[in-house]
Parts: C-alpha cells; sequence; structure tokens
C-alpha cells in the first residue's frame, strides 16, 4: 500500500503505462520546478532517478529546470551524481545569512552575495562536466523584466511587479509586456516544449553565462537581487524562473513554434546596442523525441507561474499535461512531517538565528522522503494502475 507516495499521469502517458508499464529508456523530459526549500523533499528520488534508474538506458533526457529545480538538473549533469546531489542537499540544508540588528530577514545585498559564493564553491571547475553530458540536455528558466523592469530599481521594480501582477490576473500571456521567458540551453539543444503559451527566448548555455544564469534563475524578487547584463543574452535584469514558469506547465513534446527565439551572435549584438526585444528566431536545430514527461513534483497539481498561485483556476491540467507522470508526496504523509508542513522559506523567519533547528527538521524532513522512493521503486517492478490518478 502506498502511504507517501501520490502518482497522477495525464490522458497520453496513463495509457503509455497500462500497455507497457514505465522503463527508464521511455523518459524524454524531466522539468523540476521552483518551489526554495520544497524541493528538498524531492532529494532521494533525485538520487534514485538519476544514480540507480535511468543510468539503464542511452536516450537523450531533457532537463528542464526554474529556481531550485534549475539547481537540481544541473546538479543530475554532474559526473557522480549521487554524491553531487548528497552535496546539494547538505548545503541547501546548513545554508545561514547574517541578520541585520532588529530585522527577521538578511538583506537582498547579503543573500545574493553568499549564494554567489555558494554556488562558485559548488561547481567551480566543474561547469564542463554539466555543459558536456553525454546525455543531458540541460535548459535553465531564467524571468527577464522588461521596460519599467528592465532594471532592478528601488521604486520601479515594486511598482514594474505590481503591473506583471494585476496583468497576469487578466491574461497570463499579457505578463510578456512585463517579463518574459528566458531560457539557457546546452549547445545544440532545442527547446523540449513549444512556446506559444508566452513570450519566450533561447540563449544558448556556456562556461561564461552558467554562473550567473544559474543565480538568476534562482533569485525570488526582493529577497535576492537580479542578476543583470549575462553573457550572450539581451541585456537586463534576470529574475527567479518561477515567475513566469513556477512548476514548468508546458507543452512538452511539441514542436518548436514561430515566438521561440534564439539570440545568436547577429541578434546579441543588436540587442547590445539597445534592441532588447528583437524578433530573432530560433533555427530549428533538431525535434525533440516524443516519449514520458517524468516529473518528481512537491505536488501533483502543475501551476503555471509564481503569480498562479492564488488563482485556483489555473491549477488545472491541460493537454499540455498529456504525456506527464507527476511523483508527489501524500498530503496526509507530508502532515507527518516536522510542523506538519513541506520545508518552505517561511522556516527561515519561523526559526529566526536558530539555524540549528532549521536544520534539523528540514534534515527530518528529506530523511522522510526515502520512503517516497521505496513506493516509486516497488510501483515500477509491479506497476498497479489502481494506484495512478488521473492528472
Amino acid at each position: 500500500m502506498m502511504k507517501a507516495l501520490r502518482i497522477h499521469a495525464g490522458p497520453r502517458a496513463r495509457q503509455h503505462l497500462e500497455q507497457h508499464g514505465l522503463q527508464p529508456g521511455d523518459v524524454s523530459v524531466i522539468p523540476a520546478a521552483a518551489g526554495g526549500p520544497k524541493g528538498l523533499i524531492l532529494g532521494p528520488l533525485d538520487r534514485f532517478i538519476f544514480g540507480q534508474w535511468l543510468a539503464q538506458s542511452r536516450q537523450p533526457v531533457h532537463l528542464v529546470g526554474a529556481s531550485i529545480g534549475a539547481w537540481r538538473m544541473a546538479t543530475a549533469c554532474l559526473n557522480e551524481s549521487v554524491a553531487a546531489f548528497e552535496r546539494l542537499e547538505h548545503d541547501y540544508i546548513h545554508q545561514s545569512y547574517d541578520l541585520p540588528p532588529g530585522k527577521k530577514r538578511p538583506t537582498a545585498a547579503h543573500v545574493s552575495e553568499r549564494f554567489g559564493q555558494n554556488l562558485q564553491a559548488f561547481y567551480g571547475g566543474r561547469i564542463d562536466e554539466v555543459l558536456n553530458h553525454p546525455r543531458y540536455r540541460l535548459h535553465i528558466v531564467t524571468s527577464r523584466g522588461r521596460h519599467l523592469l528592465g532594471r532592478e530599481h528601488g521604486v520601479a521594480t515594486p511598482l514594474g511587479y505590481l503591473g506583471a501582477f494585476l496583468t497576469n490576473t487578466v491574461h497570463r500571456k499579457a505578463m510578456g509586456a512585463w517579463l518574459e521567458r528566458v531560457v539557457f540551453s546546452s549547445s545544440g539543444a532545442a527547446l523540449p516544449f513549444a512556446t506559444t503559451d508566452y513570450r519566450t527566448r533561447q540563449i544558448g548555455l556556456n562556461a561564461d553565462n552558467f554562473m550567473q544564469a544559474l543565480q538568476a534563475s534562482c533569485s525570488i524578487p526582493f529577497v535576492l537581487q537580479a542578476v543583470h547584463n549575462i553573457p550572450g543574452a539581451p541585456r537586463g535584469a534576470y529574475w527567479d524562473g518561477g515567475i513566469t514558469d513556477y512548476h514548468l506547465h508546458l507543452a512538452y513534446g511539441k514542436q518548436l513554434e514561430g515566438n521561440s527565439k534564439m539570440i545568436a551572435a547577429s541578434a546579441y549584438q543588436e540587442s547590445a546596442s539597445g534592441q532588447n526585444d528583437s524578433d530573432t528566431r530560433a533555427p530549428d536545430i533538431e525535434k525533440p523525441a516524443a516519449g514520458i514527461v517524468l516529473y518528481p513534483h512537491f505536488q501533483h497539481r502543475v501551476v503555471p507561474g509564481w503569480l498562479d498561485k492564488n488563482l485556483k483556476w489555473r491549477h488545472k491540467s491541460t493537454s499540455a499535461l498529456e504525456n506527464m507522470v507527476v511523483l508527489s508526496p501524500h498530503p496526509d504523509w507530508v502532515r507527518s512531517l516536522p510542523n506538519g508542513k513541506l520545508p518552505d522559506r517561511n522556516d527561515f523567519t519561523h526559526y529566526g538565528t536558530d539555524s540549528q533547528a532549521r536544520a534539523k527538521a528540514w534534515l527530518t524532513a528529506t530523511q522522510a522522503s526515502q520512503q517516497l522512493v521505496e513506493e516509486w521503486a516497488e510501483w515500477l517492478q509491479t506497476p498497479d494502475m489502481a494506484k495512478v490518478g488521473i492528472l
């Protein structure tokens, strides 16, 4: 009986599971959501999937991540990924920041500086491992500010995000007037999803921009500072990829469409001269293979953007998720964790300067999530469709 894990599948994925079960070679895409500390709960699943299960196959797999999800997927591309995932979990759990006198939160400048140092310590000297993985194609999702959000500013930035919030409430696609999705991808890798849903650019990921792209993808507005002027990309301010794509509710496996833009050398020259919104189109350099989208997630609902969290009507499944299998913790099991919930950013305020107590609670939760792995491995061995819900 599955007590910790829930499995949900879209209609085409469900049909595949009924006929074939799930084999490592069936997977073509693995998304990884934004969500801060919530992603810690997926550490054991990451180690099992990348360290044991996927190792039994040979096909290319696209890894699409935003925020902590981008950090997780970049880690999957490292040699000895199991050890790398263990280090990621340790480093994330034990992170700490200096609080100004009388304040409950550190400054955004301090968090950005400390986070950048952590990324350098983690990936320094190993970027080539990520960029040249023989099988994995990494896609780091960021959100680039436009117009009023083109540069971070004490007054303009809050006003710009207010505008984005109001516009998004009316129509998600209209938020593209304020923020655009910019995806930094492994060299030669086409996006494994269509981009007609939202204004999108694709940039080549390389040694010169990897650190900045990854930090930008994790830069929550007002918690961290924006990353400006990433090499090879249009000038401007880049923030957390979860703003535009909180849970990566994307049309996976669809052919690349016209509103996806690759900034090639000539286009970058245009952007550098101030034409930041050129309509240079991405070359159709490959057709991503259709296959199962395997999604270890901290909840079974796939919410499009961060600003959609409270817009319940946008939490419904769509045809974009038809090939997806979502693995998520059961709400009853979550209630058995410390504080009756998943780790989250509010814990920084809740525990304040007692970072040891926070680390203990988070470590207890991640250790408990080994049960997710045990139940998933058992299902893979003996597939039971009665345990698969409809996405």
